[in-house]
């Protein structure tokens, strides 16, 4: 039997394709919305037995409000967290807030589907080796470097390096493309892969990380031996140029 959802991520394209397969797979989807910031109400107004919840910085503080709200006002909808891994500390947070589970953000739409109906009968939605890499985090937190852009920049390849640069000074997809020689796609895929990394949802997000923790000041000239120091973005070519507020879409 189908469970009626409401699936909730900050890109609304994936809240949607997400929704269709569920859909195609037999279950009720009420709404796919966009931003997340918006869950809470949207979730309470229409009271779906599960909400999947999408998110790219579990561990960034006040990311899983929305879950505290929606279990204070309906505590009987179930809350399927969406995210990404290694984020020991974001899986706890998302317990503690009180989601009935966590799926990786990368888990076939088989997984995510198990989790749901999990989730719905009470209980635990969550793979064991999650859990055991939490626990084991948590209990034996490793040493935090000192340097936080130090640590950033080795998470990096020096491809992604350059286009964070790119995308600090401004840079739009088209930009990117031209200054490195590549395919816009190509450029597209590679700051997704930067986002993922950083932990963050927008590219303003991104440079502003990069630029707080002096990361751009340990990356280095670009091959093209340009500087790179931070500027205002150039109307039309900010890393959000184009891109407002994601509406919610009724299915």
């Amino acid at each position: 039997m189908g469970v009626r959802l409401i699936v909730v991520d900050d890109h609304r394209l994936l809240a949607e394709a997400l929704a269709s397969a569920l859909k195609l797979r037999g279950h009720r989807v009420l709404a796919a919305a966009a931003p997340s910031v918006g869950a809470a109400d949207l979730v309470i107004s229409r009271a779906p037995e599960v909400c999947l919840l999408g998110t790219a910085a579990p561990a960034e503080p006040g990311t899983f409000d929305p879950v505290v709200k929606i279990k204070r006002e309906r505590p009987q909808v179930a809350v399927v967290v969406l995210g990404p891994v290694p984020s020991p500390r974001g899986i706890a947070a998302a317990f503690a807030s009180g989601a009935s589970g966590y799926v990786r953000h990368d888990e076939r739409i088989e997984g995510v589907e198990r989790a749901i109906m999990k989730a719905r009968t009470g209980e635990a939605a969550v793979a064991p080796q999650l859990l055991q890499g939490a626990f084991g985090e948590l209990l034996n937190p490793a040493a935090q470097p000192d340097d936080e852009g130090q640590r950033l920049l080795q998470m990096l390849t020096p491809r992604e390096v350059e286009v964070l640069v790119r995308v600090a000074d401004g840079e739009d997809t088209r930009l990117i493309a031209a200054g490195m020689g590549i395919a816009p796609s190509t450029a597209r895929t590679h700051v997704q892969r930067v986002l993922m990394k950083l932990g963050v949802g927008s590219r303003l997000e991104a440079a502003a990380l990069a630029a707080r923790t002096g990361l751009l000041d340990r990356a280095g000239p670009l091959p093209d031996g340009t500087s790179h120091a931070p500027h205002a973005p150039h109307a039309g070519q900010g890393p959000h140029a184009g891109h407002g507020p994601e509406p919610q879409s009724e299915l």
